[in-house]
């Protein structure tokens, strides 16, 4: 078939099973929108601002585990992805964006929107391409999916000159057959003799304790973690992004570790003789200060990324290699343990946890971040996809709603993108049409991309968000009242009344003063197919706890008093 570059691209799209592309029109990439009118196949969402469709597309992939796409012109729709790219690339997503560039002939003339995007893009995306024929573009594609999907994700760029999307070229089969990627090379199974030495760790620990991350689900391999547990008795601590990857009700579970970790975790993992670090990163908002972490353990990290082993924390045992291939490698080898002291030790940190819970204790009257998120997590049992944004709520979200099932909470992690949560939740109901998603965001992070609340309208999507508004920026606010002496330099904030501002869009809302409002609103929003915002009035100066400073030793936490010794 001779098509133009433009058809070339749709068609390769359908066959890599592209259904939804999120993006915004302009003259460099005019040629391809213009070809979509051919291809109803792909549904077209229309975002109000490029940094919208790179978070959706993030979403997207999150939430479905496949690849997300976002679709921009050049020039300043395309630098406007540049966010979006680099959280992708922090948390390892898989997304693919396609952006529209000037004329091959005016390509380095300073152009109108002419911009060197893939040198922009280099530092925030695993790989990226300037396609300078329309006869390419099947191969690109086709290596831009592997490439984004495969090993560690991560986001893929690709730009296409305006004349290229309407020159002609044959299109023939689709894949190509001509993948090949000198040095890209994506490890599998273990070395044996690692593995070995594994096992031997593993036998001889006696206060063992697997750190869980995001590797794990992204790789499907949270079945293999439950069954090491369980076989071996070991206790699990997960990553911000490893929620999810063990059921956080199960026994063995101890919640989330790090800075505004479960104290229990940060205990554990201080006093554990033996780490088993599977798909996560020893990020520093997990560590705290590296010359003191973990002292005790010997430590075992598989990862699929051989650039993180020894990156951060010098490790006994280095595995690299696909974490659901590892683990099924390690399962039959591994011994049937139990380790009743170290729970016992762990259950009396979990107790004294529950004994400084504000939210169990607390009997003021204004309402509080923990007791929405809380409560959220009671009245939708436990079972929503929540996608959160960046601050208090996020952490209150890690530590109040307990997730039974992995890629049902979608955040922001390494670069940590307020503006992140709404249209991410937006890209999360398209992946997953038939779950009941909440985005959880603060006021100030909503106000970066409220203006995806057209988008949301005019494509009718059924998610329902809950801004907990405290007239700051909380966790901001929070670090001046604890490190600054409560200068509260830059963080109030005036806000516009978002029941009002929601009406303006045509969405229906609510606010919430009180917790015994709470239901009610979970009941509101489930009664309407579109969507809907809820505004939770709460406590301005509430703070998250325990909170580990900066560069502070990780069980040096900061911590809220028992209740009833000093109130706070």
């Amino acid at each position: 078939m001779l098509l133009t570059g433009a058809e070339i691209l749709l068609e390769c799209l359908i066959k890599e099973g592209v259904e939804v592309v999120f993006g915004y029109p302009g003259g460099a990439i005019l040629p391809t929108y213009d070809s979509m009118t051919k291809y109803p196949q792909i549904r077209h969402v229309l975002v109000r601002h490029e940094q919208g469709a790179s978070h959706m597309a993030d979403g997207y992939a999150r939430a479905s585990g496949k690849v997300g796409v976002c679709i921009a012109t050049s020039g300043p729709g395309a630098t406007n992805l540049v966010t979006g790219l680099a959280t992708a690339l922090m948390d390892s997503v898989g997304i693919v964006a396609i952006t529209g560039q000037v004329a091959r002939g005016s390509i380095g003339t300073d152009a109108f929107q002419e911009t060197d995007v893939t040198g922009v893009t280099l530092p925030v995306t695993k790989h990226n391409y300037l396609v300078m024929s329309a006869a390419e573009i099947p191969l690109v594609v086709e290596e831009a999916f592997h490439i984004a999907r495969s090993g560690r994700p991560g986001p893929v760029l690709i730009d296409i000159p305006k004349d290229v999307q309407t020159e002609k070229a044959e299109f023939g089969s689709y894949p190509t057959g001509k993948l090949r990627l000198p040095g890209y090379k994506v490890a599998s199974s273990a070395d044996e003799n690692d593995l070995a030495e594994a096992i031997r760790l593993i036998q001889e620990a006696e206060r063992p304790l697997i750190l869980a991350g995001h590797g794990l689900i992204m790789g499907n391999a949270t079945q293999q973690l439950q069954e090491l547990a369980e076989i071996a008795g070991i206790p699990v601590t997960l990553t911000l992004l490893g929620k999810g990857a063990l059921p956080e009700q199960h026994p063995l579970c101890i919640g989330m570790m790090g800075m505004h970790g479960h104290a229990a975790s940060n205990h554990a993992i201080q006093e554990a003789d033996l780490l088993i670090a599977l798909g996560m990163r020893f990020d520093d908002r997990v560590t705290g200060n590296l010359k003191t972490y973990s002292p005790l353990s010997r430590k075992i990290h598989v990862d699929i990324d051989p650039s993180e082993i020894n990156k951060n924390v010098k490790v006994d045992v280095g595995i690299v290699g696909d974490l659901r291939t590892v683990l099924t490698q390690m399962l039959p080898h591994v011994p049937r343990k139990q380790h009743p002291e170290w729970v016992r030790r762990i259950r009396d940190w979990q107790e004294d946890g529950s004994e400084r819970d504000i939210v169990t204790h607390y009997t003021g009257s204004t309402l509080l971040g923990a007791q929405v998120i809380n409560d959220l997590w009671k009245f939708t049992d436990g079972n929503a996809v929540t996608v959160t944004d960046v601050g208090q709520h996020q952490m209150l979200e890690a530590q109040y709603y307990p997730h039974q099932r992995p890629s049902t909470l979608l955040t922001s992690g390494g670069l940590g993108t307020m503006g992140f949560g709404f249209p991410a939740a937006i890209g999360a109901k398209f992946a997953k049409p038939d779950e009941e998603v909440w985005a959880i965001v603060g006021d100030g992070g909503f106000q970066m991309t409220l203006a995806e609340l057209a988008t949301a309208r005019q494509e009718n999507v059924d998610v329902n968000i809950a801004i907990l508004n405290n007239g700051f920026l909380g966790m901001v606010r929070q670090w001046q009242e604890i490190f600054y002496e409560q200068r509260y330099h830059a963080t109030p904030m005036v806000n516009p009344d978002f029941c009002k501002l929601a009406e303006a869009y045509g969405i229906p809302s609510m606010r919430v003063t009180s917790r015994d409002q709470i239901k009610e609103s979970v009941d509101f929003a489930r009664s309407i197919k579109g969507p809907v915002l809820i505004e939770y009035v709460i406590l301005k100066e509430e703070m998250v706890y325990p909170m580990v400073p900066s560069g502070a030793d990780l069980d040096k936490m900061i911590r809220r008093p028992k209740w009833g010794e000093t109130q706070p």
